[in-house]
């Protein structure tokens, strides 16, 4: 990976765009503007980690191939998604993506995708330094200076915009005003483990319980993701985070425990925990700043929107950027505008999605989102 090296100097080449975490949002946005830009990336690790979130769905396509990245993108040899399976509101169902115009979808090796994506931006132009800390951003009168400490040194660097992608914690905008509005409590807590007799049909799997629900997915090189899906107050969200609790407590369900016993499945992770509520930061751009990805929205992992949210809030915000380094008045404010858009279809879906599992109305995690539905 191509860095920028560190040297005694206390200041770094001024930049027309800082763009703050370089996981996929980032990467998109700065892959898009480094053609004509001086673009600089920064994160605070060196090289990605594997992490919950590893669908792509089949619209992704139309994303990746506008952007001259489809072709490669097939070479990295993720495992394809033809579709769903669920206990959801009833019996099984399945639907598969045969009538989806745009074909399958994906399950990713997230660190492999969060790696290549470094890569295609450093190869169209932009800097990266990884891994850094961002101590501090702050308005100037031409835009900003930032204070990052690389190696232990400190350095500033000035630029026109600033991009935030530095996730759910949105570190830059809410520093400067903006207010995250968090929507419900969920969390993920998830594992990985060997897949060992590969007997995926290519379709994820989705079961609903008492106490939230569950999921599960074949990735590349015969792993697999187990993940339950609960409110961050209810006493599952502390019982399945011991030691061989969430294996045994997915092993017991009706229908993921046969198709984890039929795949041999083998937790070889740590149990891990992420946040998972919906998110909305508001604003979500402001002069010369515009927020991407979880960091101006954060989707359920229910919709599988959140990497198609991710890559498609990165051009966005790369279209404006663009915008606003050409003196575009309005740049921040259409932005806004399509988050808000975003943000209101995403919630009317989840409250259907939510609205069909009416099989346990008393349990306080479906008694919240059915109120939410009803309200």
């Amino acid at each position: 990976m191509a860095l920028i090296a560190t040297t005694s100097a206390r200041s770094l080449p001024r930049a027309d765009v800082l763009i703050l975490g370089a996981g996929p949002a980032g990467t998109i946005a700065a892959l898009n503007l480094a053609a004509q830009y001086r673009v600089l990336l920064v994160d605070r690790v060196a090289v990605p980690a594997n992490r919950i979130g590893e669908s792509l769905p089949p619209a992704c396509r139309r994303l990746l191939a506008d952007m001259g990245l489809f072709e490669e993108f097939l070479e990295q040899a993720h495992s394809p998604c033809y579709g769903n399976r669920a206990i959801w509101g009833g019996p099984l169902t399945e639907h598969d993506f045969l009538s989806d115009p745009d074909g399958n979808g994906w399950h990713l090796d997230r660190a492999r995708f969060e790696s290549w994506l470094r890569c295609k931006a450093v190869e169209r132009g932009a800097a990266l330094i990884a891994p850094t800390d961002v101590a501090d951003v702050a308005a100037t009168e031409s835009g900003w200076r930032a204070v990052l400490v690389i190696g232990g040194q400190t350095h500033s660097v000035d630029s026109t915009v600033v991009i935030d992608a530095s996730g759910r914690n949105a570190v830059f905008a809410k520093k400067h005003g903006a207010r995250r509005q968090r929507q419900d409590r969920l969390i993920s807590i998830w594992c990985y483990g060997a897949d060992q007799a590969a007997l995926s049909d290519g379709r994820s799997f989705i079961e609903a319980c008492a106490e939230g629900w569950w999921y599960s997915a074949v990735l590349p090189e015969q792993r697999r993701v187990l993940a339950f899906h609960t409110d961050s107050d209810l006493p599952a969200a502390k019982a399945l985070r011991q030691p061989g609790a969430l294996l045994r407590a997915a092993s017991q369900l009706p229908a993921l425990g046969p198709l984890l016993a039929e795949a041999g499945f083998s937790q070889d992770s740590a149990i891990k925990l992420a946040a998972a509520h919906s998110a909305v930061l508001n604003p979500g751009a402001g002069i010369n700043w515009f927020a991407v990805g979880d960091a101006a929205l954060s989707f359920d992992p229910l919709s599988a929107q959140g990497l198609f949210n991710a890559l498609y809030t990165g051009l966005a915000a790369a279209e404006a950027s663009d915008r606003a380094l050409r003196g575009d008045a309005r740049a921040s404010a259409d932005y806004n505008a399509e988050l808000h858009r975003i943000a209101q279809a995403y919630r009317h879906h989840l409250r259907y999605w939510y609205g069909q599992e009416r099989r346990w109305p008393e349990a306080p995690f479906w008694r919240r989102r059915q109120e939410r539905v009803s309200g």
